[in-house]
């Protein structure tokens, strides 16, 4: 089972792979941080790309698609992956495929996670996250049980600045402009599955399993 969660920023990609993870076995493959533990381990890709991030600039498609493609091989993805984060864009995509083909793999389907632009910006504007450890609150759904303290170590929790309402539209109109073609290449293949995930959090799950199991069957 090869997925690919798409949804813009706040839609709950990072959430419902959790579930995802769980119930099938198989890993979440985020590229960012992918990025990072290459970085960390110091392995000859993570150099590569860690001379990219000192400047600031973008890690090439390349070299991602390269850890990707290394990632992958590895036994814990021998029954499948989730991959967040990427693609972002058609070209990206089409790498993608063509990796994928040379490794005899094929995707099983893409996830579009269909949320409402209001609740979007309800839930990236009440984001809150922790700089220490990294858990994530929100101020209108999750809030710690101290207020502006995390649970888990105790700092004082912050609103990421991409986060804030003066950039949270910019933020989805990017997304749009890039993966508005990156649905439809997907859509053409027979491959995109599109699932309301608004309402109980059980009941998302619920469609978002039966919409992994229908397509399991075919």
């Amino acid at each position: 089972m090869r997925i690919i969660l798409l949804g813009e920023p706040g839609a709950g990609k990072g959430t419902y792979s959790i579930e995802l993870v769980k119930r099938y076995g198989i890993p979440q493959i985020s590229t960012g941080d992918m990025l990072r533990a290459a970085v960390k381990a110091g392995i000859p890709l993570g150099k590569q790309a860690q001379e990219y991030m000192k400047k600031g600039e973008l890690v090439p498609d390349s070299l991602v698609i390269e850890l990707i493609r290394e990632r992958i091989k590895q036994d814990d993805a021998s029954k499948g992956f989730i991959l967040d984060g990427f693609p972002r864009t058609v070209t990206q995509a089409e790498s993608l495929e063509k990796m994928l083909q040379g490794l005899k793999l094929s995707l099983g389907m893409v996830l579009k996670i269909e949320v409402s632009k209001a609740l979007l910006l309800k839930r990236l504007s009440g984001r809150r996250v922790c700089p220490g450890c990294g858990t994530t609150y929100n101020i209108d759904t999750m809030r710690p049980q101290k207020e502006g303290i995390c649970d888990k170590c105790g700092r004082e929790i912050v609103q990421r600045p991409d986060d804030r309402p003066e950039t949270v539209e910019n933020r989805l109109v990017v997304y749009q402009k890039d993966t508005a073609p990156l649905i439809e290449f997907y859509e053409k293949k027979k491959l995109l599955r599109r699932v309301n995930c608004e309402g109980e959090f059980e009941d998302v799950m619920g469609r978002i399993y039966a919409a992994m199991e229908e397509v399991a069957k075919v």
